[in-house]
């Protein structure tokens, strides 16, 4: 049957029939119904005029469904359970389902808990996950492909239909093999990371390197290191820096989320920029479901880093000739 078939059922048919059929007659259907007996009757015979087929046997009392009546009474009656329930999830309790963005290390910590919260607050609102880059995130909330991104500030997102609320700040981090003489230290200075070639956030050939955290780092400390590699993969960065292939200088979360095993992660004290984290979304009439999502996220704490405190003791700096030692062998 096409979709041009289906709009000569009436739901007042269908509701009669099922009336009748649980009832027993067209009496009773019409009392519990409201409706006149005659209009019960109408009801039945344009369903069976429809189908080309009698659906009720009037020659006895009470009256019972043929054959073929009976065959089509479970499907009449999950086509009223149907409404009932879409009736249902448009009244009262906020419902939907939301399409939330995420990047890969913010995916890992915030959606678990952002599932969880909404199962809790809204249980009838459900989220679905879509993970990308950045950059693809931003494209996909202008066009309509996600309802709500969660993504960094940097690179921008050139349009002027979303809008954006800070859900986190986190620092800059150095990724060293677990042999290198910085890798015990408390925390680094940005030039420090430069004495190697340097494994940092971005793609090569996105057009946007330059607006990532780590380079509006190297740039307002008037710092050129040797970029070996960029990756928005966090393992990808742990993986050649493990490997020897330079110093990795990334967000913090990225690293967090991720297998740290052979690198050590150290602090940056002076890296003057730091990754915000905002969830976004298309500016302008908002629906209940999305709303509440955005209600749920700015609610959930925001992520933790496991080295020491600033009132820890340090450990003792590696001397500039040991890094220098490390930095030709490597």
């Amino acid at each position: 049957m096409d979709l041009a078939s289906v709009h000569h059922y009436r739901i007042d048919w269908i509701v009669s029939f099922v009336a009748v059929a649980r009832h027993g007659s067209f009496s009773a259907a019409a009392k519990t119904l409201y409706r006149s007996q005659p209009r019960v009757s109408s009801h039945i015979a344009a369903l069976e005029r429809l189908v080309g087929r009698r659906l009720v046997d009037r020659s006895v009392q009470p009256a019972t469904l043929t054959p073929e009546g009976r065959g089509l009474l479970p499907h009449a009656e999950e086509i009223l359970r149907r409404l009932d329930l879409m009736a249902e999830s448009t009244e009262g309790a906020v419902c939907g389902t939301v399409r939330l963005g995420c990047y890969p290390s913010a995916a890992a910590h915030l959606y678990p808990r952002a599932v969880r919260a909404l199962r809790a607050a809204h249980p009838r609102v459900r989220l679905v996950l879509h993970e990308g880059p950045s950059l693809d995130l931003g494209e996909q909330l202008v066009d309509g492909g996600v309802d709500l991104a969660v993504r960094p500030l940097h690179p921008l997102v050139s349009s002027d239909k979303v809008a954006n609320r800070v859900l986190w700040r986190e620092p800059l981090v150095a990724v060293f093999r677990t042999d290198h003489p910085l890798a015990g230290a408390h925390e680094v200075a940005l030039a420090q990371t430069v004495t190697q070639p340097v494994i940092s956030i971005g793609e090569s050939d996105d057009g946007h390197s330059r607006q990532y955290e780590t380079s509006l780092a190297f740039a307002n400390l008037g710092l050129q290191p040797v970029i070996r590699e960029r990756t928005n993969q966090p393992q990808t960065l742990i993986s050649l820096v493990r490997h020897g292939l330079g110093v990795g200088v990334t967000n913090a979360l990225a690293m967090t989320t991720a297998d740290t095993a052979g690198v050590t992660l150290v602090p940056i004290r002076d890296a003057g920029c730091e990754r915000a984290v905002a969830t976004w979304w298309r500016a302008g009439e908002e629906s209940p479901a999305v709303a509440a999502v955005r209600e749920c996220l700015d609610l959930l704490p925001g992520p933790t880093w496991p080295w020491a405190t600033p009132s820890a003791p340090a450990a003792p700096a590696p001397s500039a000739s040991r890094i220098a030692a490390f930095a030709t062998e490597h």
